[in-house]
């Protein structure tokens, strides 16, 4: 009999890490606070630089705590850990309703954000789509993540609509119906790991353990610290671009709701960042894939410098943007997996993700810092430029994907 394919087996776990994906901590208050920056501003007059700060806490925090969570997921089972934390992020979100006019307050709210929201990222879904698929693993894991593109196009939508009608903290309730009402009920149902002979031939063996580096094993390789530093450049050059995107466009002349509208065209291009990159990685030699990749969003600073008078041109450099964010999460999944293994994938994926968490939360106070000291973004994006491209050229030094090893009889996580 002829065996089922990847996706045959695998599709329903995927589709749940993809809805988890879009709905969990790691796009949704990062796809937010592009529209909410402003009206908190007007609201509370906090500089910018200071609202900023809430999400760089948020990151920070989550990305300290990723190894750990990852830790959890390799030992207990990620459906566990990722329906859990999808569940308290969802409560923590909608709780931001009651947040008053004090900045301090703010930032502790982004404190347990951070705390309790990072099992619903990536770093929990992608351990099980990676078991579940390998032949295909690129294309899988740019099918999941394609659900931070779904959020980057849906969530500033509701958040537009919400602050219009109830200001800027009705935003948060609504928005937490997305991990409460949608994602969780479906990872109740689909989400869950492989059984041993669910798994693809490759990660079958006869002691049922999965193959792969210890976190410690993988630390010893300067691979390892050449990803993790490139995670961190391309992050810092990233994220804070995304999170001042509405800003930056209303900059350059044009309504709120023309530039609360680019933040979906940087999700399309976060979109087909993911689907193009991941379908390349498993044909060809990923960090090539990736280093060619990563030289676009330098042309989309370069577009979005200036005093550009054309929306079309503005949002060429945000799709441009939006797909280097799509490449680079490829990157961390696909690579921690294919260079590492998977017998401690969680862990070493976790302190990979610190690594991007961490760049990513300081990159919006930089943005933010720069547009208070200089009235715009200019010299932020020519810094971002020159980081995206060493950012690209670390990646080269990784070599080729070394020969699987065995795991330790311990690292096997209970079957869900």
């Amino acid at each position: 009999m002829k065996a089922r394919s990847e996706f045959a087996l695998g599709w329903k776990p995927l589709v749940a890490a993809l809805v988890g994906t879009a709905c969990g901590a790691s796009p949704v208050p990062f796809s937010s606070m592009p529209v909410v920056i402003g009206p908190i501003h007007d609201a509370t007059g906090w500089d910018f630089a200071s609202i900023s700060i809430g999400v760089t806490i948020y990151g920070i925090i989550a990305s300290l705590t990723a190894p750990y969570v990852g830790s959890l997921a390799d030992r207990y089972g990620v459906r566990k850990v990722a329906l859990w934390s999808l569940f308290l992020f969802g409560v923590a979100f909608a709780s931001m309703w009651f947040v008053p006019n004090n900045i301090w307050l703010f930032w502790g709210y982004w404190v347990v954000i951070g705390v309790i929201g990072i099992g619903s990222t990536p770093v929990t879904w992608s351990r099980a789509v990676s078991v579940w698929f390998d032949r295909n693993r690129g294309l899988a894991l740019g099918l999941m993540l394609i659900g931070t593109s779904i959020a980057g196009i849906v969530v500033p939508l509701i958040a537009h609509w919400a602050v219009a009608a109830g200001g800027w903290r009705a935003a948060y309730p609504a928005l937490a119906l997305l991990p409460l009402c949608i994602a969780l009920p479906l990872g109740l149902l689909w989400f869950r790991e492989p059984r041993a002979e669910e798994r693809p031939q490759t990660l079958a063996n006869a002691s049922g353990t999965l193959p792969g580096h210890t976190l410690a094993q993988a630390a010893r390789e300067p691979r390892f610290w050449a990803l993790l530093v490139s995670i961190a450049i391309i992050s810092m050059a990233y994220g804070g671009a995304h999170i001042h995107m509405s800003q930056m466009v209303q900059l350059h002349g044009f309504s709120k709701a023309e530039s609360d509208a680019t933040i979906a065209v940087v999700a399309i291009g976060i979109l087909a960042g993911r689907l193009i990159v991941g379908l390349l990685f498993d044909r060809m030699w990923a960090p090539g894939v990736a280093f060619a990749s990563l030289l676009l969003p330098a042309a989309g600073c370069y577009l979005l410098m200036g005093q550009a008078d054309s929306l079309t041109v503005v949002r060429a450099g945000a799709f441009l943007l939006g797909f280097a964010a799509g490449a680079e999460s490829d990157v961390i999944a696909f690579m921690a997996a294919r260079y590492f293994g998977l017998a401690h994938y969680g862990k070493i994926y976790g302190f990979l993700y610190m690594s991007f968490g961490i760049g990513s939360a300081i990159s919006p106070v930089l943005y933010g810092s720069v547009r208070d000291a200089t009235g715009n973004y200019d010299p932020m994006l020519a810094a971002a430029m020159l980081m995206f491209a060493v950012g690209g050229a670390l990646l080269l030094t990784l070599g080729r994907y070394p020969e699987a090893r065995a795991a330790e009889p311990a690292a096997e996580p209970q079957a869900a």
